[in-house]
C-alpha cells in the first residue's frame, strides 16, 4: 500500500517510537513536528503511560491539546489539565484475573496506575519498573494496590518472556480484562474492550477528524488496534514482529528519527 500524501492527524506512541531510549526527543523530531503543526496538522500522543506520566512530555512538546493515555482508557486535555474521558478497571475483576494467571504460571509481580490526573503508580514488593525514570510508590503488600480506582494493572514474571506471559494471560483472563503487551517487561490488564483505538477514536472525534485522515506510528503489539483504525500505520525498525506484520510501512528506529524521516517526506 502506498502511503497517502497528506494527513490531518498524526498519532504517535511514546516509548520506543517518538521518544529515544533516554526519554528525550531529538531536535530533528521536534522540528518535524513543528513543521506539520505549522501546516495545520494535529498531533496526538497515544500511549500506555497514564496522564500524570505524560504531562511533562507534553510540556516539552509545547502541546496544549489532547493526549490518549493509559492504553486508551484516558483522553487527557493538557490545556485544562483534566480528563475528558476515562474508564477504570474494576478492582475485584483485576484481582480475579491475577489469580487466574498465577494459577497457570505461578507468582507474578504487579503494579497499578491509579486513575485521575494526579494518580500514582503503585508497585508491590518484587516488581521492577521497566522504565526506571518513571516515578512509582512501593507498597507493602498486594492488597494496598487496590486502595483507589485504577486504570490498569502491569504484570511481570520472573522467568517467562513477555510474549509467553501475554499469551497465557489472554488464554485465561477472558472477558475480565483486555491483555496488552506495550514494551519490554510490560504486560498489562486494562478494562475489557479498551484499546488505543477506542481512545484515539474518541479524541479524533473531539477534533472533528477520523481514521481516513490519520497516520499512526508505533512499536509494540498494543499499537495494532491503532493501526487497524488509522488509514496508514508506520512501524519503527525496532518494532515487535507482530506490529511489523500488520504495518503499511516500516521506518527507521526511534533512535534514528524514524518518525521525522516519514514526516519530512510527507510534508
Amino acid at each position: 500500500m502506498a502511503a497517502p500524501t497528506a494527513f490531518a492527524l498524526i498519532a504517535t506512541d511514546l516509548d520506543g517510537t517518538l521518544l529515544r531510549g533516554d526519554d528525550t526527543l531529538s531536535d530533528r523530531t521536534l522540528a518535524a513536528l513543528a513543521r506539520v503543526a505549522g501546516a495545520g496538522v494535529r498531533h496526538l500522543v497515544v500511549t500506555g503511560r497514564p496522564a500524570p506520566r505524560v504531562r511533562p512530555l507534553l510540556d516539552d512538546l509545547g502541546g496544549r491539546g489532547l493526549a490518549v493515555c493509559g492504553q486508551g482508557a484516558q483522553v487527557y486535555d493538557h490545556r485544562a489539565d483534566r480528563l475528558l474521558w476515562s474508564v477504570t478497571l474494576d478492582r475485584e475483576l483485576a484481582e480475579t484475573a491475577l489469580g487466574k494467571i498465577e494459577a497457570e504460571v505461578g507468582q507474578v509481580y504487579a503494579a497499578v496506575d491509579q486513575d485521575g490526573v494526579d494518580g500514582l503508580t503503585l508497585i508491590e514488593p518484587g516488581y521492577l519498573m521497566p522504565h526506571p525514570t518513571l516515578p512509582a510508590v512501593r507498597v507493602g503488600r498486594r492488597d494496598d494496590l487496590w486502595c483507589e480506582p485504577i486504570s490498569k494493572v502491569l504484570l511481570r514474571h520472573p522467568d517467562l518472556s513477555d510474549d509467553e506471559l501475554a499469551a497465557t494471560a489472554r488464554s485465561v483472563v477472558g472477558s475480565l480484562a483486555t491483555v496488552t503487551m506495550s514494551g519490554p517487561g510490560t504486560v498489562e490488564l486494562q478494562p475489557c474492550g479498551i484499546t488505543k483505538a477506542t481512545g484515539l477514536a474518541l479524541a479524533a472525534e473531539h477534533l472533528g477528524l477520523g481514521p481516513r485522515q490519520t497516520i499512526a506510528f508505533g512499536d509494540m503489539p498494543n499499537d495494532i488496534p491503532m493501526f487497524d483504525w488509522a488509514a496508514h500505520g508506520v512501524a519503527m525498525a525496532n518494532a515487535h514482529p507482530e506490529l511489523k506484520a500488520v504495518a503499511d510501512e516500516i521506518t527507521l528506529s526511534n533512535e534514528d528519527d524514524g518518525i521525522a524521516v516519514v514526516l519530512e517526506r510527507l510534508f
